[in-house]
């Protein structure tokens, strides 16, 4: 029986509510596909950063160095600024661990309704990039509090780093449908962006059976809204991969139901997986909190490990609820609970098996 060992970081706000709540559907899949989890939770998060002055302690990132995969909720809380929780704990985790790859699936679940009047059949994939681009830390503000006030920011590009990625890309995109978007903006942001588009053609030479186009990230952004159907695995910069990774859940239900993962193929670091929702500080404390994104991030992190008949089972069980319509939390017409939602989930495993 292979037994993996978790770093469990719940964060802030429903992290600490759909977090336990997805560790009993691992759990639940593991008596029945022959694997365990040993778990060691951490409390990284706002709160410890509004007592301690930081989102971890100093040896936090060696404290989840040798785990087999990092399973973190949400970060966020009042009164702490977002770009503290950003580039205090999520950022260093990412690049720490070379994750340079951002995972985020877009499938429209039956029996969620999308906000589209037709929306067909959508599942794709979005792959961004993780480590670098727009999300530098290099610039600065000169002249605060004066009329010559400026602020500088660039962006890092570097051949390594679009390469790998695109090559996870057009893997991914020979595994499916061999259909594989670039999302740009060349004809506005005249170095990084031909630089990108040089770089996907020439990767692409590689991969002759996978039909490849690009488009700038405006009209990319109106097609997932028009035709979402039609995009298989799409790959983008680190802020245009953000953009898109939210408005692809938008199309098929929400936040609610938006997986996510942030992958070192090599596996020389452990990936970490977290939902794209936030902590939700609104809800938080309710009980209310829609599991689903939660559960099925626990179901790309056992894909990741290689126990693709558990990760297999949850989506089954997921979508199964879903379409039953029985269980469902608010944000999806219901008016389940949390822990009511993840019981479902779990009942239609062991029925499933």
């Amino acid at each position: 029986m292979n037994k993996y060992r978790i770093a469990v970081v719940p964060g802030d706000g429903i992290g600490e509510e759909v977090v336990p709540v997805a560790l009993e559907v691992l759990d639940a899949v593991g008596v029945l596909c022959g694997f365990s989890f040993d778990y060691k939770q951490y409390d990284y998060s706002c709160k410890y950063y509004k007592e301690y002055g930081s989102m971890m302690p100093s040896d936090g990132l060696d404290r989840l160095r040798d785990s087999d995969g990092i399973f973190l909720g949400a970060v966020g809380y009042p009164g702490v600024p977002d770009h503290v929780s950003l580039w205090g704990l999520l950022i260093p985790i990412r690049r720490t661990f070379q994750q340079y790859v951002n995972l985020r699936p877009v499938r429209l679940i039956r029996g969620i309704d999308s906000p589209l009047k037709n929306p067909g059949d959508i599942d794709f994939l979005i792959v961004r990039e993780n480590n670098e681009g727009e999300y530098s830390s290099i610039g600065g503000r000169l002249y605060e509090g004066t009329d010559l006030e400026m602020a500088v920011q660039e962006s890092v590009f570097t051949k390594r780093g679009v390469d790998r990625v695109m090559r996870y890309a057009f893997d991914l995109a020979q595994s499916r449908n061999k259909n594989l978007v670039s999302a740009t903006k060349s004809n506005g942001i005249i170095h990084t962006m031909p630089f990108w588009d040089q770089r996907f053609e020439v990767i692409g030479e590689a991969y002759p059976e996978v039909k490849t186009s690009a488009y700038h990230i405006d009209i990319l952004s109106a097609h997932f809204v028009t035709r979402p159907e039609s995009f298989d695995v799409v790959v983008a910069s680190n802020l245009f991969g953000d953009i898109l990774s939210d408005l692809g859940p938008a199309v098929v239900g929400g936040m609610g139901i938006a997986a996510g993962a942030n992958i070192n193929p090599e596996k020389n670091f452990p990936s970490m997986f977290e939902p794209v929702h936030g902590s939700a500080p609104d809800i938080a404390g309710r009980g209310i909190a829609n599991p689903i994104a939660m559960i099925w991030t626990g179901a790309m992190m056992l894909d990741h490990l290689g126990e693709k008949d558990g990760a297999d089972l949850i989506m089954q069980a997921i979508q199964a609820v879903v379409a039953d319509g029985a269980v469902l939390t608010r944000d999806l017409g219901g008016k389940a609970s949390t822990k009511e939602a993840g019981r479902a989930i779990i009942q239609k495993i062991q029925v499933l098996r």
